[in-house]
């Protein structure tokens, strides 16, 4: 039978009233369609004053949207002054726009962003909005400070190495109660190791015999004064993420409710499950029940989603999941579903492709975490992994991870987790119908045995 194939449209006008911006770090280059000014392509420099006049010059030749690329963090500017005066801004990422080969000027190319949206050609990359912006800021600010922390815990590491104190190899945090009180008491002087294994902290694993022992050592000063700087590099760092955690929480003050609350019948709220020891990277302890109340929906009792995913989510994703059409759209967004090249009526190839997005980073943090987790979605993700390996597992984990995050946004329901019972019965039920299809292609018939009631 012979596939029906649309005639693909012709080229007509979409946004007649559209401009393109070639953004740089110096000049920005505008094109505004023919006869609208005597000249239809400017330059503007990228001071705030240039901005500002852009945008007046914008609006007077009767723009109403104007495309750009999203080139660095040069395009933030613009893109706020342009969308505070009422114009339809396209954020477009560079890939969508390519210029004819061998032609390449910033004249060139910001008519080439014109006509193309012009032609509706161009789709517009998905910003959150203002609230959740600024919340994104913080939260991204927060994970670079503890990016720069990270490494003076190795620098510490290193110090006590060189003088033969292994306490890295007798704790497993160096930073938790009992390191960190250790290593004060040795920036203050103290070089006994049995007064310095007093500090342990009693849930330690590691006896106070274990922990002098590691603690003998030879006290070179240079080393020593490594350390000292090394710790107060890590306080320093520790203070600046403790503040961004308070700047996080006034932000969350003044974010409204996202969900419709009902007089007569109040939204479902879930009750958080019971606080486990917190993590020196977690957020504050009130972060759950404040997204909670942001949203209606507690993502964090998703297994694999902590409060600190589950903020991380929100704050990229935002809450209106009308922004994508279906959970497929949202998916390939994400850079979790495959792309297939397909030629010939064959599917060549079928991979996930290469992207930054951080919500899919998210979840793919997230899926790693239930490798061992004795719920539903660890028994997936193990027989996942068993199929085709640990990045296979990863990708349909976190894949289902995302369906679970938009369904629940989307429809405004709470997460029930699936019983291990009605888990392993769904299983069975599947393999039974796989082996049927299987048994009739081979022209057989699958007999289930009789079970007599007792």
């Amino acid at each position: 039978m012979e596939k029906k194939v649309k005639p693909a449209p012709a080229a007509a006008v979409v946004h007649p009233n559209a401009a393109g911006l070639d953004i740089g770090a110096r000049e920005i280059w505008a094109c505004v369609p023919a006869g609208r000014d005597e000249a239809t392509v400017k330059p503007f420099a990228t001071f705030t004053p240039d901005l500002r006049s852009l945008a007046d010059w914008l609006i007077s030749c009767g723009v109403d949207t104007v495309a750009m690329e999203s080139t660095g963090i040069y395009w933030i500017p613009i893109f706020e002054i342009l969308e505070a005066r009422g114009l339809n801004v396209y954020l477009v990422n560079a890939r969508h726009i390519k210029n004819v080969p061998g032609r390449k000027s910033d004249v060139q190319d910001c008519q080439w962003i014109q006509k193309l949206h012009s032609l509706g050609l161009l789709t517009a990359s998905f910003r959150p909005d203002g609230e959740m912006v600024a919340l994104r800021t913080y939260l991204r600010h927060r994970a670079q400070l503890m990016q720069h922390r990270a490494p003076h815990i190795s620098h510490m590491q290193k110090a006590l190495q060189q003088m033969n104190l292994q306490l890295p190899h007798v704790l497993s945090d160096i930073t938790g109660e009992t390191g960190i009180r250790i290593l004060r008491a040795i920036v203050a002087g103290e070089r006994d190791p049995i007064q310095l294994a007093q500090f342990r902290d009693p849930r330690c694993q590691s006896s106070q015999e274990t922990i002098a022992k590691a603690l003998t050592g030879d006290w070179k000063t240079e080393h020593v004064f490594a350390l000292t700087q090394s710790l107060e590099l890590y306080d320093f760092y520790s203070q600046q993420i403790a503040a961004c955690d308070t700047q996080i929480q006034q932000q969350y003050a003044v974010m409204k409710p996202r969900w419709e609350v009902v007089e007569d019948a109040a939204a479902p709220m879930v009750e958080p499950k019971r606080a486990k020891m917190p993590r020196r990277n977690e957020p504050p302890a009130e972060t759950r029940q404040v997204l909670l109340h942001l949203t209606g929906i507690d993502l964090a009792a998703v297994e694999g989603i902590g409060p600190s995913l589950a903020q991380t989510i929100l704050s990229e994703i935002g809450t209106d999941m009308t922004k994508w059409p279906t959970v497929k759209h949202f998916a390939s967004w994400l850079g979790l579903a495959p792309h297939n090249d397909i030629s010939g009526g064959r599917v060549l190839r079928s991979r996930t492709l290469s992207t930054n997005n951080r919500a899919g980073q998210a979840f793919r943090q997230a899926a790693t975490s239930l490798a061992r987790s004795a719920s539903t979605l660890g028994a997936y993700y193990r027989r996942k992994r068993a199929q085709g390996g640990p990045q296979f597992a990863q990708v349909a984990t976190a894949h289902k991870l995302a369906r679970i995050v938009y369904h629940l946004l989307r429809y405004r329901v709470s997460y029930v987790e699936m019983s291990a019972t009605v888990f392993d019965q769904k299983q069975r039920e599947r393999d039974i119908a796989n082996l049927r299809k299987r048994a009739e292609h081979l022209g057989f018939t699958l007999a289930l045995p009789q079970t007599s009631d007792p």
